[in-house]
């Protein structure tokens, strides 16, 4: 439009690049502008009467220079053909602008006749598009790049209209077969999956509705003619619209990225992998990791074999058939067919990985050994198997296989740790005269399962029993180590028959040594650190009871340790009440005994604090839910093991705050029947009458075959007694599961045994004594001393059973013998 005309012949021009937007003069045949646009009175300042009829080369900044504009009407022009150019004209505003323009020679009723014959009639009028310079350079780049996007093969460019029809598309839209020749008009689920189509022309929409383009979202893109795994592809797409804003489609550049994603994938299930098998120091569970993280990025089957010797911590070697058993370990997936439990791998097989369409194998090797192997399994339907996925799996399967290695190697740590803790601790279940007992240890780290908690029982004289339960500070290794020498150290304490309150004092001085000396807990070799897990203990609480069952007595002592549970027959349960010492090794105080008289058939509990203080409970919360746990109905008559569990059981082994012992045991007692007591009067004929009593007495039990024996031992203690003390002497029997002869008088000097010389008329009078019965020993009580000796009781008509001497050579050593002090 020219002054508001349309130009005649112009269409044919409307396709110029920079014709939308262009400024715009009309001019006659003598170049003198006759008409002018609105974008040309904006873009030049300057309006339709201060140009119309001037000569279109008064605008050019120089109109002397040769612009090809309109100078001397090039032949180009009178020929009719469009002319184009640049120039530099001078505006209104008196600044120069460079343009590009064309002239277009406009054919009409107008056009001038022919100059001379054979020449072509000339145009009467011209047409002159113009633009700046930049402008028109800008078109043309856009022009260069949109014709270079669609020849592009690393990237699939489509022009949508408004309906999603495809308009136009390069040929590269997809990179794979399963594409219509021709896709102008078509839409994309007439090509691709229902599902696929509709997820990519969701995200179209969006952008039609909202102008807000698109950037690289992914979808997987799948054709209807081949459907199995397709290729996913980051979609970007922007909203057409011309320049009043109405909108006529969108442009969507599609890049497939399916080996990069491959690639995301293999190295995220490489990282997942490294993690899983990495937390585990189980061979089980390690093996159960490994399968699980490969399904089903990786594979829908997967089946890991681990060799035999590995679950014992052992280095897998070929069997004398030079075969190697493998234990079906775990499985992910639903096999097709049922895998095999177990297998053997000939030792000269070849071990390295292998591969199928549909299935992988990879050994698991580390530090030269072969563990086992993984294999990976494909369902129908899914992508086979590339290099690529087989490089992956034996990166995972020696990354496994190293965890596996340090799960065995653990393994056998832990199976020796176990073993030492074991073999300090006394057997789950005891039975002896006084009790029965039953104890349970729970280490609040069950990965390592050793602690320094610990419980004893231990055989004293007179059918007496200690029991013992002691907590050392700390966890692991060095815990273990501490507690295994108090656990020796109390065994040789109640060896000396000390009391309860002087054997915690010399307790207490060991802790206090072994808190003072100096601790060297690292090896020339090393680089000077303790070994992992070692703690250094410097302390311990624990509590000493030993029970009688002829007084039916309990004498404990207490090193800040909790105090025993105690539940009587008919079912009530309550605690000692006891004055417990500071904890050992911590002030070198004095300790009290306490004593308490339990009835026959009475339990008594002793336990460390990890039974009753939890992480979120304290210590009265957990002794009223012990107390709870032990009233319940049968408590007092339930077999000991059973009960323990249900005590045990409450205590979840995730929530323990530290190690757990209890030790339960159900008291007995010896029968008033079974115990003599006599007073001997300090005279020598006394003895004769002590025989002769405890001679009547052993029939009365029916022990005959005991009475010889028992006479020359009371004849030798009594003797001793009455000749080395000033005071009265006591002569005790207890039958129970041995013979017991007890000579107590108030002197405090322990005998000893010594070798006697030939020449010598006295000195071997406890070496007799050793020879006639099983064990002998002294112990010392609040009035003096009481010499003991036990003898086993034969089986009823059965043979005599223990130590003998000839009877000529006891009557030898007998001889005006007597013992000594």
């Amino acid at each position: 439009m020219v002054d508001g005309k349309t130009l005649p012949g112009a269409s044919a021009h409307s396709g110029l690049p920079f014709a939308d937007g262009a400024a715009g003069a009309l001019l006659d045949a003598g170049g003198r502008i006759i008409g002018w646009t609105p974008a040309a009175a904006e873009l030049l300042a300057l309006s339709a009467d201060a140009v119309r009829g001037r000569p279109v080369r008064e605008l050019l900044a120089d109109p002397g220079a040769r612009s090809g504009l309109w100078v001397d009407r090039p032949e180009g022009v009178r020929s009719g053909a469009v002319r184009s150019g640049e120039a530099v004209v001078l505006t209104g505003r008196g600044e120069k602008l460079g343009i590009v323009f064309q002239v277009l020679p406009l054919a009409g009723e107008n056009t001038a006749p022919a100059p001379g014959p054979g020449a072509s009639a000339e145009p009467a009028r011209y047409f002159v598009l113009g633009a700046p310079a930049g402008m028109v350079s800008r078109w043309r780049q856009d022009r260069a790049f949109t014709r270079e996007l669609f020849l592009q093969d690393r990237l699939g460019l489509a022009v949508f209209d408004e309906e999603l029809r495809l308009a136009r598309t390069n040929t590269h839209l997809f990179p794979y077969t399963g594409l219509p020749p021709d896709l102008r008009g078509r839409r994309l689920g007439d090509f691709l999956e229902a599902d696929d189509a509709a997820a990519v022309e969701r995200r179209l929409r969006e952008v039609l509705r909202t102008g807000r383009p698109l950037i690289l979202a992914e979808e997987r893109v799948r054709t209807i003619e081949d459907p199995r795994g397709g290729a996913v592809m980051a979609v970007s797409a922007f909203r057409l619209q011309a320049p009043d804003g109405q909108v006529f489609g969108v442009t969507a550049l599609f890049t497939d990225v399916t080996e990069q994603r491959r690639s995301d994938e293999r190295l995220a299930i490489l990282h997942h992998a490294t993690a899983a098998v990495g937390g585990s120091l189980s061979v089980t569970g390690t093996g159960e990791e490994l399968a699980a993280v490969l399904v089903p990025g990786l594979a829908d089957l997967a089946v890991v074999e681990i060799a035999e010797a590995v679950f014992t911590g052992e280095e897998p070697v070929p069997g004398k058939d030079g075969r190697l058993a493998l234990r079906r370990t775990a499985v992910a997936g639903e096999p097709a067919t049922e895998v095999p439990a177990d297998t053997v791998v000939p030792a000269g097989t070849d071990l390295s990985a292998t591969s199928s369409p549909a299935s992988m194998t990879a050994p698991l090797r580390a530090r030269g050994s072969f563990l086992g192997r993984v294999t990976v399994r494909r369902a129908p339907g899914r992508p086979d198997y590339e290099p690529a996925d087989l490089d992956l799996l034996r990166e995972i399967a020696a990354r496994a296989a190293l965890a596996l290695d340090n799960a065995r190697r653990y393994t056998r740590e832990h199976r020796s740790a176990i073993g030492l803790q074991r073999s300090l601790l006394p057997p789950a279940q005891a039975e002896t005269v006084a009790v029965t007992t039953t104890g349970f240890y729970l280490p609040a780290d069950p990965a390592t399962g050793v602690g320094g908690d610990w419980f004893d029982v231990i055989p004293l004289s007179s059918a007496r029993v200690a029991l013992v339960a002691g907590d050392v500070v700390g966890h692991g290794l060095g815990a273990t180590a501490t507690m295994g020498r108090l656990r020796t150290a109390v065994r040789t304490l109640a060896d000396l028959e000390l009391e309860p309150d002087e054997l915690m004092v010399h307790l207490d001085d060991l802790v206090s040594q072994l808190r003072d000396e100096p601790h060297d807990l690292t090896r020339p070799d090393d680089d000077g650190a303790p070994p992992e897990g070692w703690t250094d203990p410097i302390g311990a609480t624990c509590l000493y009871a030993v029970y009688d069952p002829v007084s039916r007595r309990c004498a404990m002592v207490s090193a800040g340790h909790p105090p025993p549970a105690v539940v009587a027959p008919d079912g009530t349960v309550s605690y000692v009440e006891l004055n417990p010492g500071p904890p050992l090794g911590v002030s070198g105080l004095p300790f009290e005994t306490t004593e308490v008289e339990l009835a026959p058939g009475s339990i008594l509990a002793l336990y460390t604090d990890g039974l009753i203080e939890g992480r979120d409970s304290d210590l009265d919360e957990g002794m009223a839910e012990l107390r709870r746990r032990l009233t319940r109905p049968g408590a007092t008559t339930a077999p000991l093991r059973e009960l323990g569990q249900e005590i045990i059981s409450g205590r979840p082994v995730h929530h323990l705050a530290d190690d757990v012992t209890l030790l339960l045991a159900r008291t007995h007692a010896v029968p008033p029947g079974n115990t003599a007591l006599w007073p001997v009067d300090p005279d020598p004929a006394a003895v004769a009458r002590v025989r002769q009593e405890a001679a009547r007495q052993l029939r009365a039990w029916g022990l005959e075959e005991l009475v010889f024996t028992t006479e020359l031992v009371l004849s030798e203690l009594v003797t001793n007694a009455i000749r080395y003390t000033d005071g009265p002497v006591e002569v005790r029997l207890i039958r129970a599961a041995q013979l017991t002869c007890e000579v107590s008088d108030p002197s405090a000097t322990q005998p000893r045994m010594r070798r006697a010389r030939l020449t010598d008329e006295g000195g071997r009078g406890l070496y007799l004594v050793a020879q006639l019965t099983t064990r002998w020993g002294s112990r010392y009580t609040r009035h003096g001393k009481t010499i003991w000796a036990e003898q086993p009781i034969p089986p009823a008509n059965g043979p005599r059973t223990g130590g003998e001497v000839p009877v000529p050579e006891i009557l030898g050593l007998l001889d005006g013998e007597a013992l000594e002090p």
